[in-house]
């Protein structure tokens, strides 16, 4: 399935990934410090002229270079082989048709996006794929919230006759990615998300039907966190503030510093936290494409906070809220296992109170409804829940099912009962 794809994430979008800031200024000091638990990334260094550009290598492969004149200011490089991709960074990107127009390969696109998005940006990004480019049609198709909309993917692609040359853009992130993902896979193209991985939720459990397909580039343009809602940013910084905790120190550091800036949409701080996380995050893709073990480390809160999404029904609670609780109730597990000190539990829930998010379940969860949707987690193997735990110093962690089953139900029983 040889198809080509370009992926946008613009503001509604609550991963990490799409916090989307500018990168025209060079990072805070303190937080360019590499973390002493593990091997330090590539330095950035500016040249004139040219993008800040990070490379993170699984097995040699060429990557696109932006124009030289471009607003990009950061390219992060995902080396997979054949299958690596570019992501852009910078202001301003949808005004530059180049960058989406290199990875069109055939002459037709169907843009995904959002009754939310479509208003605000799809105007702006079909004429970015058509501008001086008479040879290539571009089509949408606009989904209403809710997961039961994404046979309109389905149906719009088959009923537009589109053939394996098409390319596929999602205008958005999250669960627009899972749709896109799904046709693309499917039928003839693509998906989206950083790191190629993605997933669509069941009634019984979420992101229980996924797969691994890697886009042709994430393109991020950081003016469209004007439109992103406060809500919407905070719970992208949930996933942030994971990074820090799973594998750079020196960064949940910068960010305990720097939370106030970043919830207040300061340029820089917004522009350090979003090159971090997709670094950190390319990073462990080119080192574990397909979740062998490593890149599960990724997960940090999600067993805890995917139960939150499903027992108080999908929507109820922004993705990164319900992360944020379960990161509370990791970091209190790990805690009761000996793995972490009381200094590092309690510095979890300082930084998400900062953040304004929640840091324990609603009560309608209930210790039953914990179990029960926990026993179906994707990360069940041969009836064993694995977790991601802290162990150690701040900035490590594990993925492992060995732990005293005690500590799990102590956790649960002390969030429910409270």
């Amino acid at each position: 399935m040889a198809a080509s794809t370009s992926s946008l994430l613009a503001p509604a979008s609550s991963s990490c990934a799409a916090i989307s800031p500018r990168l025209t200024r060079s990072a805070p000091a303190a937080a360019s410090v590499p973390s002493p638990s593990r091997p330090s990334c590539p330095p950035l260094r500016a040249s004139s002229g040219r993008p800040l550009r990070s490379r993170f290598v699984a097995s040699a492969a060429p990557t696109m270079q932006p124009p030289i004149e471009s607003r990009v200011s950061t390219v992060v490089d995902v080396d997979l082989g054949d299958r690596s991709y570019p992501i852009y960074i910078g202001s301003g990107l949808l005004d530059e048709p180049d960058l989406l127009q290199r990875h069109v390969h055939g002459k037709r696109v169907l843009v995904v996006t959002n009754t939310t998005i479509a208003p605000l940006y799809l105007e702006k990004v079909s004429w970015a794929l058509t501008h001086n480019n008479p040879n290539v049609s571009v089509e949408s198709v606009i989904l209403p919230d809710g997961e039961k909309y994404k046979d309109m993917v389905f149906d719009k692609a088959i009923e537009s006759r589109l053939d394996r040359r098409c390319t596929f853009v999602a205008l958005g992130g999250g669960v627009l990615g899972g749709y896109v993902w799904l046709c693309s896979c499917c039928i003839p193209p693509w998906l989206i998300h950083l790191g190629g991985k993605t997933g669509i939720n069941h009634p019984l459990g979420k992101n229980m039907i996924g797969a691994f397909y890697q886009p042709q580039c994430v393109l991020i343009d950081t003016d469209t966190l004007n439109t992103l809602p406060d809500r919407e940013l905070a719970s992208g910084v949930a996933e942030v503030v994971k990074y820090g905790l799973i594998r750079d120190a020196p960064f949940f550091e910068w960010q305990e510093k720097n939370m106030s800036a970043l919830l207040a949409r300061e340029p820089n701080a917004l522009a350090y936290a979003i090159k971090r996380s997709c670094e950190n995050k390319a990073e462990v893709v080119a080192q574990d494409e397909k979740e062998s073990g490593l890149r599960a480390t990724l997960n940090l809160g999600h067993s805890f906070g995917h139960a939150i999404e499903t027992g108080t029904g999908y929507g109820a609670w922004l993705h990164g809220e319900a992360v944020a609780a379960g990161t509370v109730m990791a970091a209190d597990m790990s805690h009761r296992l000996g793995w972490i000190d009381e200094s590092i539990k309690k510095r979890v829930v300082e930084i998400l109170e900062k953040a304004k998010l929640p840091i324990a379940p609603p009560e309608t969860m209930t210790v039953e409804k914990f179990k029960n949707i926990m026993a179906v987690d994707k990360k069940v193997a041969d009836g064993l829940l694995r977790l991601i735990l802290l162990k150690g110093p701040l900035g490590s962690c594990v993925f492992t099912g060995d732990y005293d089953r005690k500590a799990l139900d102590e956790t649960i029983h002390a969030f429910c009962d409270s």
